[in-house]
C-alpha cells in the first residue's frame, strides 16, 4: 500500500500535551499514558514550545462534534483548529458545505448525505428496500460532491431493525432479511461509485449505549463487525468498504487491534472517541490510542483517522491531544 504523508501538527505548550496523557515526542515518554509519571509542568518550563511528533496517520476532525455542544463552533472556526492541530480534513459535511473548506486548503475526508430535516442518517439505511430510491438520490449527490471536491470517502449505513421509524408497530427486519436487503440496495449504488471513484464507507455502530443521544443507536442493525464485514464480501466491490469506528467496536466486540489486522482490507476510514461516553481521547477512557494507531500503521492503512469526540473541556486542548495520541509513529 502507499505510505501515508508525514505532516506536522502545530506546537503544543508542554500544559496542553502533559495535561491530558503525556503522548510521546522525540522519543520521550511524558505521562502515565505510557507508562511514566510526569505530573502536569512538574520539572518543565510551563509553557516552551513542544515539537509534535510526525504525523504517520493522516487526521482528519468531526465538525458536528464542536458545532452541536456548548461550544458552538462555526464550520470557519473548525477548520482553523483543525489545521492548528495538524489535520488535513475537516468532515462528515453535506456537499453544499464542502467549498467552505477550500480556502482553509482542507480536504473533506467523508462526505455526508443530504437528508431531509429531522432524519438521522444511522435510522434510513440500505437494510430498508422503502429507502433505497431516496438513498440512490442523496447517495449519487454527494459521490457527485465528493469526487469534484477530491473527497475519498461518502458515507453508509445499514440502518435500523425497524421497518417503520414512523410506525415501531410495523416488525422488525430479521438479520438475515436485513443483510440481503443491504446487500442488494448497496449493489444499486456500487457501479456509480466506482465511476466517480469515490468509496462508499459503511458504518457499524453500537447498539448498546442508550444513555444519552449519540453515545449509541439502540435498534441499528449493524452493531458487529463480522455482520458489516459479511455485507460488504457479498457486494464485492472496490468502492464499498467499512468505516472502523473504534469508540462503536470497543463497546460491542472490543479486541480492536486484532480486529484491525483481521478487516485491515475492509477498512477505509476510521473514528475516534473515548470509552465510554464518548469523550476525548485522555487517561478517563479505556481505548490505548498511540497503540491503536500504530496497529493501523503496522496493517498499511493509509486513509483518514477522523475525530468524532464530543469535547467535556477545552476543545483545542482536546483536539490536540487527539491528534498526537493518533501520530502512529512509535513510543
Amino acid at each position: 500500500m502507499d505510505t501515508p504523508p508525514v505532516l506536522t501538527p502545530a506546537p503544543l505548550s508542554r500544559r496542553g500535551a502533559v495535561g491530558a496523557m503525556g503522548v510521546a515526542v522525540a522519543g520521550v515518554s511524558l505521562g502515565a499514558f505510557f507508562g511514566g509519571h510526569t505530573s502536569r509542568g512538574q520539572g518543565l518550563q510551563d509553557e516552551a514550545p513542544l515539537r509534535a511528533p510526525q504525523l504517520l496517520l493522516q487526521q482528519s476532525m468531526a465538525h458536528w462534534c464542536f458545532a452541536q455542544s456548548e461550544w458552538n463552533w462555526s464550520l470557519e472556526r473548525s477548520c482553523e483548529e483543525a489545521r492548528a492541530a495538524g489535520c488535513t480534513s475537516v468532515e462528515l459535511l453535506s456537499p453544499g458545505l464542502l467549498p467552505v473548506l477550500k480556502p482553509f486548503g482542507l480536504r473533506c475526508a467523508l462526505v455526508s448525505l443530504d437528508l431531509k430535516p429531522g432524519l438521522m442518517g444511522f435510522q434510513v439505511g440500505w437494510n430498508n428496500p422503502e429507502n433505497w430510491e431516496m438513498l440512490e438520490a442523496t447517495t449519487k449527490r454527494s459521490l457527485d460532491a465528493a469526487a469534484e471536491f477530491g473527497a475519498p470517502n461518502v458515507i453508509a449505513f445499514v440502518g435500523v431493525k425497524a421497518r417503520s421509524i414512523k410506525e415501531p408497530g410495523q416488525g422488525e427486519f430479521s438479520p438475515e432479511q436485513g443483510a440481503a436487503n443491504c446487500v442488494e440496495g448497496l449493489k444499486r449504488i456500487a457501479g456509480y461509485a466506482e465511476k466517480r471513484g469515490v468509496t462508499q464507507c459503511l458504518e457499524m455502530l453500537n447498539s448498546r449505549d442508550g444513555s444519552a443521544p449519540m453515545l449509541g443507536h439502540p435498534g441499528y442493525q449493524g452493531d458487529h463487525l463480522d455482520y458489516c464485514v459479511q455485507i460488504l464480501e457479498r457486494v464485492a466491490s472496490a468502492r464499498v468498504k467499512l468505516l472502523f469506528d473504534v469508540y462503536h467496536v470497543q463497546i460491542m466486540d472490543g479486541d480492536v487491534i486484532r480486529r484491525i489486522r483481521q478487516y485491515a482490507p475492509w477498512i477505509a476510514h476510521v473514528h475516534t472517541a473515548g470509552v465510554p461516553g464518548r469523550g476525548e481521547l485522555d487517561l478517563n477512557q479505556e481505548v490505548h490510542y498511540p497503540a491503536v494507531a500504530r496497529a493501523l500503521v503496522a496493517a498499511g492503512y493509509a486513509g483518514f483517522v477522523g475525530h468524532e469526540f464530543l469535547p467535556t473541556r477545552d476543545p483545542v486542548e482536546g483536539l490536540r491531544e487527539a491528534v498526537l495520541a493518533c501520530a502512529g509513529a512509535p513510543a
